[in-house]
């Protein structure tokens, strides 16, 4: 006796419905996503002390910039005060802060370091705007720290 057997057709996939699913999913899930610009600086912390005396050249330069709310100190670590710059407007003098750092630069055009030390109720616009111009001036590697306490006079 013969056998009939039945020709089968291979099953088809049927992807209409996911292909319409990603077609409204991926312009949402694109417009929805938050694309954000992530930079980062990086930072040192100040030496805690500052190396001895006998290890220093007459041509060394530890350049320190103070923020305080009346004034900006700059100074060298070791040799003390350069200048003292009176606020503007309760806020630094970058352009005079700048000047002084493009001659601090010419006298010392190897140094690249500076550290800011800020006191600790500073807005950080201010912290950011010495930043800038320190860069600017050619200090890209700055220290961030906080202020010496002034002694009460």
């Amino acid at each position: 006796m013969r056998r009939r057997r039945l020709k089968k057709h291979p099953a088809e996939l049927e992807v209409t419905a996911f292909i319409n699913l990603i077609v409204v999913l991926v312009p949402f899930l694109l417009s929805t996503a938050v694309f954000s610009k992530l930079s980062v600086m990086e930072l040192a912390l100040p030496a805690a002390t500052a190396p001895g005396l006998e290890q220093l050249k007459a041509e060394d330069l530890q350049l320190e910039i103070v923020l305080r709310a009346d004034a900006l100190e700059v100074g060298d670590r070791i040799g003390g005060l350069i200048q003292r710059i009176p606020a503007v407007d309760k806020a630094p003098d970058g352009k005079v802060l700048l000047a002084l750092l493009q001659t601090i630069k010419q006298k010392f055009p190897e140094e690249v370091q500076a550290s800011l030390l800020a006191e600790s109720d500073t807005p950080y616009e201010h912290i950011v705007k010495v930043m800038d111009v320190s860069r600017e001036a050619q200090f890209p590697e700055i220290a961030v720290g906080d202020a010496p306490v002034r002694k009460p006079k």
